[in-house]
């Protein structure tokens, strides 16, 4: 498994400003788009891409372009979708998939209750959107749902993670070809499974709903 965690002046100040509390919600969802769509950078790094030959205004040249099929951007419901625009702004010819997960409270397994994908993936790129890496569970999840369909690859974006979580995803992906790429690795989790230092609970802040903490 490949980490990457953005080392960038941007990155960071919309970082901070995610983390502080006080922050609205409409605020809130303006700067993870932008954030998103800094991280896709690093992301996107190693899309596949064609040869292709062109003709500028003075002459011929060569150039490249993505290749066929496109890649597939996989926000994971709900906070997800808080990612998604950032990602196409970048990547407008990727298709979307979905994935809808929640957790058995009785067994504390995230399980797939929704999803809008291609059956065959065995020829895609697939980028999971998450915000929180926590303790893994859900993303580990969803990786192990697109390499079921075929998938070859996953890049799992993230706003931030912990370390406990990480490690959870790198056990569980061995030998696979998977790519977190991380606006921050944090702290470690706390007794609720939060994040520390964390910005709360990223889909109630998206949306505005108040989660206890």
């Amino acid at each position: 498994m490949r980490v990457h965690v953005a080392d960038h002046p941007l990155v960071t100040h919309k970082l901070t400003v995610l983390r502080d509390r006080g922050t609205p919600s409409p605020t809130f969802r303006a700067l993870a788009e932008e954030l998103v769509t800094l991280l896709a950078y690093e992301a996107t790094r190693g899309v596949r891409t064609d040869t292709v030959r062109i003709e500028t205004p003075v002459g011929p040249t060569e150039g490249l372009a993505l290749s066929s099929p496109a890649p597939i951007v996989v926000p994971i419901l709900r906070a997800g979708l808080g990612m998604l625009e950032g990602m196409v702004k970048l990547v407008p010819t990727a298709e979307v998939g979905f994935l809808g997960m929640v957790r058995n409270e009785e067994t504390l397994e995230p399980s797939v209750y929704a999803e809008r994908l291609p059956a065959d993936l065995s020829a895609r790129q697939c980028f999971v959107l998450d915000p929180m890496l926590a303790t893994g569970g859900s993303l580990i999840a969803a990786i192990e749902y697109l390499f079921d369909r075929g998938a070859r690859d996953v890049t799992a974006v993230c706003l931030i993670a912990a370390p406990e979580g990480l490690a959870a995803v790198e056990r569980a992906t061995e030998g696979r070809d998977v790519t977190i790429v991380l606006g921050a690795l944090d702290e470690r989790l706390n007794e609720k499974g939060y994040i520390v230092p964390g910005l709360g609970d990223a889909g109630d802040r998206l949306y505005g709903t108040v989660a206890n903490l």
